[in-house]
């Protein structure tokens, strides 16, 4: 019985994807306690904290097929926590009480908060990965359109002319920052915990520091320099770079859905048959996955204000905001997942009518060449005079319906300097890109 729209069968693959859903299932967080577990007994009994037949026989029991998942949801709801319940299984398949040495001088907060660590890593690859995939697609569009005319906007209104490549290329460029994010946060965020009770590895006499090192080498994390039971600055920054990449991703999702209204039509989602269809309109195309995207990444964002608010901690241990991590984090993981997939699938099947955007420059009549005609004019009647005079004719254009380089050419105070056909040099689209292809190619070189 699935009641989320993470777990369920009929949406969990548009909302979210497999891998990411194992990273985070109870299955993987379960293994990964025992891992940590198996990984102590190891390093303490080379420390000589325990003894090697201690060591060999609760690594011979940290395995998940050995754990009884019912009993752990049992053990967990009358306990409060997961971890005492792991220890207790573990404990008691051990013979000759051997299982007594489990989980040496740790705290339940060291376990659970390494095994999230651990997880947040297989989860951050995931999300490499797929903007890896992002970042190629787009680098292929800037690089095919790279001089392909389309209508800038600005407060939905056309603006001037800049080039489809440009826009994609506005979008690599914060998918490749996020990137960097990705390898920057990594520093911060891959770090062990093992602190005891209250940070003070006073529950080891001897080799406390040592078995922390061991235990962040064993599982391959940093070593922390202090405890951070209670400063999750580190799990807020992991919430906050995923709101980021969502927000990314609106930003293309919704451009999309714009570029697909019938009036526009100058982009198109991946056509499969019966895709975007409606049950009443046959003729209708929706944006599918636009859609998906868009409901994804509000949440995710909401989820990122959650994870601060976990931040705000009481004392040494706290009393709920670390629980609020449980809950949000593995959603925001397995949202931005399905953000990713959709995003990835717009992008790398996406259906671009150049016809349509130069059809749409043309939509005016050359008004949206104004400015291009105001800087053109600029040096012989000056900038803020060409500019009201252009705004006139504009007026008088659309008033009139009548093309804008008919009024520029018949002006006579403009035939003076400009004839007609350095005017229609001016109004052409093409001419009039500004530095689109070159900025383009900064960013392509950013790869």
């Amino acid at each position: 019985m699935a009641a989320s729209i993470i777990d369920s069968q009929v949406f969990q693959g548009i909302f979210s994807t497999d891998a990411m859903r194992q990273v985070w299932s109870d299955e993987n967080r379960t293994q990964k306690y025992l891992d940590i577990e198996a990984a102590l007994a190891r390093v303490q009994a080379r420390l000589g904290l325990i003894p090697q037949e201690a060591a060999d026989e609760i690594v011979s029991h940290c395995r998940l097929d050995q754990i009884d998942l019912a009993r752990l949801r049992e053990q967990t709801e009358r306990i409060g926590y997961p971890i005492l319940g792991v220890v207790t299984q573990i404990n008691q398949l051990c013979r000759d009480k051997l299982g007594e040495y489990v989980h040496w001088g740790a705290t339940t907060q060291d376990i659970t908060d390494t095994a999230t660590v651990l997880q947040i890593r297989e989860a951050l690859q995931l999300v490499d990965d797929e903007l890896a995939a992002i970042a190629a697609a787009l680098a292929r569009l800037a690089k095919e359109h790279r001089l392909t005319p389309v209508i800038g906007r600005s407060n939905l209104q056309q603006a001037i002319p800049v080039t489809f490549g440009y826009k994609m290329a506005g979008l690599l460029s914060a998918v490749l920052r996020h990137r960097e994010r990705l390898a920057q946060l990594k520093q911060r965020v891959l770090v062990g915990e093992f602190a005891g009770a209250a940070g003070t590895l006073a529950s080891l006499e001897s080799g406390a520091m040592q078995t922390q090192a061991g235990l962040c080498e064993e599982l391959g994390l940093a070593q922390p320099v202090i405890a951070w039971h209670t400063i999750r600055d580190n799990i807020a920054e992991v919430g906050a770079v995923l709101g980021l990449i969502g927000g990314t991703l609106g930003k293309l999702s919704m451009d999309v859905k714009l570029m697909m209204q019938t009036e526009v039509g100058e982009v198109y989602e991946p056509y499969h048959h019966g895709r975007g269809s409606s049950s009443t309109m046959p003729q209708k195309r929706n944006p599918i996955s636009s859609c998906y995207i868009h409901a994804a990444i509000s949440v995710v964002r909401q989820h990122a204000a959650a994870l601060m608010d976990a931040m705000v901690a009481d004392h040494e241990r706290s009393t709920g905001p670390w629980e609020i991590e449980w809950i949000v984090l593995p959603e925001a993981f397995c949202l931005i997942a399905g953000a990713l997939k959709q995003s990835r699938f717009v992008i790398e099947g996406l259906q671009v009518d150049a016809e349509a955007m130069r059809r749409n420059i043309d939509l005016t009549g050359g008004l949206v060449m104004s400015e291009a005609v105001m800087m053109g004019l600029g040096p012989y009647i000056g900038r803020e005079y060409a500019h009201d005079l252009v705004y006139d004719l504009c007026r008088e254009s659309i008033a009139t319906k009548t093309p804008l380089l008919d009024l520029l050419a018949a002006h006579a105070e403009i035939a003076r300097h400009v004839d007609r056909p350095a005017l229609e040099r001016m109004l052409d689209p093409a001419n009039y890109l500004g530095q689109s292809g070159l900025m383009v190619d900064r960013v392509l070189a950013c790869l």
